[in-house]
């Protein structure tokens, strides 16, 4: 292909051009760019290469130039420019189809598999060739006429400024092997790649940076906050999607997106407008969870609840007018809100206290202020002292009573935490720091009763991780009664298929209880809210517009100068509220509404949304209720829930447990195909998956066999064919009824098991059974292919073990070229690279001439039809079956007899009907796999002389089958004298453990005193000793 994949040249230059003859003429990037190519001469180099950053297509036609990965104690340093100025044909070289193959089939495929070889460079191929668009496999009009609806995949949009991780890992393998299955399959794949531009985790990080400059956002001002945060997003920026190319994801680059594009824009305050005008947005005061530290509101989901050791605070509210043994005993975990306070509750039946309902009590430290004491079946009796302060402005709880009772609701603290004036003298206070001040206070003051410790659930910033604080602001809010009955009734009437069906259930549960969505964040990184006030100051009149232009027109209509003034909304919106347009914003929605033929009505609705579990509710369930009242459409026929991926003793990936896998050091050192192959074979829909490097690697060598297969198949099955075969082996569709009933038992069965393979595995891929497709191809091309057909094939090709027919030979070529074939198309979805590398080393049919490329990832799946099935046969199976059980059963009796490896032995086989005739035509395969003498192996029919006659020799019998029997002459499996002295060493040993554990059991102290178990298991290995000992009694007296 390139240098990189140099290895030895070992294929004579006319076999290379006969390889080559099959093969489309057509150029890689025909009418596209070229693809850079780049030499890798040792090892350092080559893990670098492997992760190079690739020229990728898009609307400025970008060329990056590097983007290399080093390591540095297997640490990830990553640094990427890129150089508009640069084109890519000053930097790269054009090979065609024709090309590659010839320098595939010189270098052959000699020594281990090694994917940092080849993995980068076949990507930067299929980019450049523009293998990843819709219609790269054929025009739009052929998938038309061939019923093939587009298969639409939206990519759930990673942080713009992230870096990968093991989430992305699994994502990006489920959504390919989708994407790469259905591409084969005939359908126009959109997998729509984007970034998100994260409002809270970027801002957080521009601000963190101000900080260490010793400034804030504040003092520098928005302008050129944003500036600031543009400027970060460029240089940091990008990262993430050349970690997604590493491990090999075909989504459609040239259509890459992010949720800050001009476009996109424009669609977030279009949905905003008609949200509006629907009546389903509204501004209002309500509890919200606040985040001191980042000044903003945060969602419910935004916020993580952890059991932390905390203090219960117990108290005395001091009865108006009463005497000094006159209060309520009060408990608070937090006493910086007493200063907050507007009521004391009890239960309307708690004895202790009702006589007191009615009247009040004084507010410790806040100069004698007075609050009811007020009664309620809320309070929980048992809960503290059974007598609940009530602070509307910091609990929602409180909240939700100081509503049903009309109490005042005090804001005690400001947007940054710290008390503010309504907190009277502990004004300027943090939170925390009022906490122990206010208590301090207390204690002098006489009010304190107690403090206990006390295990509480506390409420953090999932982005911050600080402590969140409850505060009534006015807020931004989308009304979603309404909306989430369309998304649940979506799911029951089955416009939406969630995957797995539990989830169904937790989906209901949420939608039925679901509280107005907070979509304002005071932030400045983000979609700012299309909203201007009008007016030098207030908020009372604002006017929701998609641009200023529209506000001011709006202004006028209202009566207002041209000249009036308007200011638009500070806050900017909730990022989910931009991801939640994402299916159809991005292929056109709101621009091509009414426009035929466009993206926007061939790509929406998507057909399967892929993704976490752990965001079912955070992204897409507000996708689904913003597709259905936006364009009155599902967004997406099927939720596919991924588990979140674990260490590999299940537990949580930390870095403070020093449990976190990277995965592109993974990728450097088994290869993305090893990684990606381990995380969907892991998987079973919504459950996690932990993470063993041991099956990583378990993986790499399945790889590495593969590899190794199509080295035999390549250099050493075809060594002989000429080029006329040569050219005829490239497959270019399934085996014909008649073309496979001309074939040998073993030919016919491994294309029979290979059938049912394609059959079951495309099945299970179209019903999102991927890993189980996934290790099924394993079993078929490990236990079948490999270990029995490649050895069997050998019985064909080598005079030494039996061959010599030519008509066997090319039967023989035919069908291992074909299973091979057959074989990396199936796994081409889970292993793209490996496949795509070893297709190229096998004679293989042209290409389509609307191809964008001569690729294994736009070939034909080996099942197109569903309703043509491939060939297979029962009968042809079960008489293999049989044959493997004949050889199954000589092996092990060869192990049982400790027959050296190395030594060949004889053999008489019964048979009877067809069995014989099956089994008499393959002797020099049983010869082969189980090693038995050539000349000295019989088949006879059951029930013949020669069958009685062999049945009287001295010999081992193995009973295989009914009608199938196997009988060893003993004088070839063991040498009689050495046998005995191994026996009789074996059995003295046993007696000796006989006589020591009986003894044992026939202590009464040790059968009194040990556990019952104990001695019950001891009994158990007595007996299975005596019977040992038996045995070898017998095998002895047949010796003698």
């Amino acid at each position: 292909m390139i240098a990189a994949i140099a290895l030895l040249s070992s294929t004579t230059s006319k076999r290379a051009a006969a390889f080559t003859a099959s093969s489309s003429a057509r150029t890689f990037g025909s009418a596209r760019k070229s693809v850079s190519f780049v030499q890798t001469p040792n090892r350092q180099q080559q893990l670098q290469h492997a992760f190079q950053g690739c020229q990728y297509m898009g609307n400025e036609n970008i060329h990056c130039n590097t983007a290399v990965r080093t390591y540095s104690n297997t640490r990830l340093m990553s640094a990427a420019t890129t150089d508009t100025s640069t084109t890519s044909s000053e930097n790269s070289k054009e090979l065609s189809d024709s090309k590659y193959d010839m320098s595939n089939k010189e270098k052959g495929i000699i020594g281990k598999y090694e994917p940092t070889l080849f993995e980068s460079d076949i990507y930067n191929w299929w980019e450049s060739a523009g293998c990843f668009q819709p219609d790269a496999k054929q025009p739009q009009e052929v998938s038309k006429a061939n019923g093939k609806e587009p298969y639409v995949l939206p990519m759930p949009p990673p942080n713009v400024t992230g870096r990968l991780h093991m989430g992305h890992a699994i994502f990006v393998a489920l959504q390919d092997v989708l994407a790469r299955f259905h591409r084969m399959r005939g359908r126009p794949v959109l997998w729509l790649p984007g970034t998100d531009h994260a409002g809270i985790a970027t801002q957080l990080q521009v601000e963190k940076a101000l900080i260490a400059e010793g400034t804030t956002r504040e003092e520098v001002g928005r302008e050129a906050f944003l500036e600031r945060t543009w400027q970060y997003k460029q240089e940091q920026g990008g990262f993430i999607t050349h970690q997604l190319r590493a491990l090999g994801a075909s989504a459609d680059w040239t259509r890459e997106r992010f949720t800050m594009d001009t476009d996109l824009c424009e669609a977030v305050s279009e949905a905003f407008v008609r949200l509006h005008e629907k009546g389903l947005i509204y501004r209002g005061e309500y509890m919200v969870n606040w985040a001191p530290m980042l000044k903003t509101a945060v969602s419910d989901l935004e916020v993580e609840y952890s059991d932390e050791e905390g203090k219960m605070y117990y108290f005395k509210y001091m009865v108006e007018g009463g005497s000094d043994d006159d209060f309520l005993p009060v408990a608070t975990t937090r006493p910086e809100t007493i200063v907050g306070d507007t009521a004391v509750c009890v239960h309307p039946e708690d004895d202790r206290f009702n006589h007191l309902i009615g009247k009040e009590v004084v507010v410790p430290r806040c100069g004698g202020r007075k609050i009811p004491i007020i009664s309620d079946e809320y309070v929980d009796m048992d809960f503290g002292t059974g007598a609940l302060k009530i602070t509307p402005g910091h609990d929602p709880n409180d909240y939700a009573l100081g509503k049903k009772f009309d109490l005042p609701t005090i804001n005690i603290m400001n947007k940054d935490g710290s008390m503010n004036d309504n907190a009277g003298e502990y004004v300027g206070l943090d939170r925390f720091d009022c906490r122990e001040k206010i208590w301090a206070d207390m204690e002098t003051d006489g009010s304190v009763i107690k403090v206990e410790p006390h295990t509480q659930r506390i409420p953090r910033s999932q982005r911050g991780g600080e402590i969140i604080e409850p505060m009534v602001s006015s807020q931004w809010f989308v009304k979603t009664e309404g909306m989430g009955e369309k998304a649940l009734n979506a799911v029951k009437d089955g416009d939406i298929t969630i995957v797995p069906k539990r989830f169904e259930k937790i989906w209901y549960n949420w939608l039925e209880d679901i509280h107005d969505w907070c979509i304002s964040r005071q932030l400045w990184w983000g979609h700012r809210i299309p909203v201007w006030y009008v007016g030098e100051s207030g908020e009372d009149e604002f006017i929701v517009a998609r641009n200023e232009a529209e506000a001011r027109e709006k202004a006028i209509q209202n009566g207002h100068p041209e000249d009036i003034i308007l200011r638009q909304e500070e806050d900017v919106l909730d990022t989910w509220f931009s991801s939640g347009l994402w299916p159809f914003a991005t292929v056109g929605w709101p621009q091509n509404e009414a426009m035929e033929n466009s993206d926007l009505q061939r790509f929406y609705p998507g057909t399967c949304l892929e993704t976490g579990y752990d965001i079912l509710f955070f992204w897409v369930a507000r996708m689904a209720m913003m597709g259905l009242e936006l364009t009155g459409k599902a967004p997406f026929d099927v939720v596919y829930l991924h588990g979140l991926v674990r260490a590999a003793d299940g537990t949580k990936m930390s870095k403070t447990k020093g449990n976190v896998v990277d995965p592109l050091d993974t990728v450097a050192q088994y290869g993305a195909d090893s990684l990606r192959y381990s995380l969907v074979t892991g998987v079973t829909p919504g459950q996690d998956i932990p993470l063993n490097m041991d099956k990583i690697e378990a993986n790499r060598n399945f790889a590495n066999k593969l590899w190794n297969c199509c080295k035999f198949v390549s250099e050493n099955a075809l060594k002989d064919a000429d080029e006329d075969e040569i050219l005829s082996l490239g497959v270019n569709g399934p085996f014909s009824q008649e073309d496979f009933d001309k074939l040998a038992l073993p030919e016919r069965y491994i294309i029979s098991k290979c059938h049912s393979l394609v059959h079951s595995v495309t099945n299970d891929i179209e019903n999102y059974q991927l890993g189980a497709a996934g290790s099924k191809i394993y079993e078929f091309l490990w236990d079948q292919f490999a270990d029995w057909y490649i050895e069997i094939s050998k019985t064909r090709l080598y005079d030494g073990a039996g061959g010599g027919d030519e008509a066997e030979a090319k039967a023989a070529r035919r069908v291992l070229v074909y299973i091979l074939d057959t074989s990396l198309r199936l796994l081409h979805p889970y292993m793209p690279f490996l496949t795509e590398q070893l297709w190229h080393h096998l004679p293989r049919a042209p290409a389509n001439s609307d191809q964008a490329a001569h690729a294994l990832m736009l070939s034909n799946w080996p099942q197109m039809d569903d309703q043509s099935p491939l060939v297979t046969s029962d009968d042809v199976v079960d008489s293999f079956e049989c044959f493997q059980a004949l050889t199954r059963s000589i092996r092990n009796a060869r192990a049982e007899y400790n027959v050296e490896p190395g030594k060949k032995i004889s053999a008489t086989i019964i048979a009877s009907g067809k069995r014989y005739e099956e089994l008499k035509g393959e002797i020099k395969s049983l010869v082969l796999l189980a090693k038995l003498d050539a000349d000295q192996v019989l088949v006879y029919e059951g029930g013949s002389e020669e069958a009685k006659a062999a049945s009287a020799v001295e010999s081992v019998q193995l009973v295989v089958q009914d009608g199938v029997e196997a009988y060893l002459p003993l004088s070839g499996l063991i040498d009689p004298v050495k046998e005995k002295k191994r026996l009789a060493k074996q059995g003295e040993k046993i007696q000796k453990e006989i006589q020591k554990l009986a003894g044992r059991l026939q202590s009464k102290g040790f059968v009194d005193k040990a556990p019952d178990a104990v001695v019950e298991k001891a009994r158990s290995e007595l007996a299975e000793l005596e019977d040992q000992a038996a045995k070898i009694e017998a095998s002895l007296s047949s010796l003698s």
